[in-house]
């Protein structure tokens, strides 16, 4: 299963699985992950997945450069 990280909220990180937002304890959310993630379950914890989040900021990058240069 995975999900982007949106944001820390207290005890709780907020992750949008599947379209839907969903609260998990930050004890369940890898220390190092920041806000944008691509996270994935790991069965035991959320833990980042480097290259799929390295490749969502490509795509949102071009898809900022692409409507700051029409």
């Amino acid at each position: 299963m995975k999900g982007i990280l949106e944001r820390f909220e207290g005890d709780y990180a907020v992750i949008e699985i599947d379209g839907m937002m969903k609260d998990i304890l930050r004890a369940q959310v890898s220390p190092d992950a920041c806000a944008g993630d691509v996270m994935e379950w790991n069965g035991k914890q959320w833990v980042t997945d480097p290259v799929a989040t390295a490749s969502r900021t490509r795509s949102i990058q071009k898809l900022m450069d692409d409507v700051w240069n029409d």
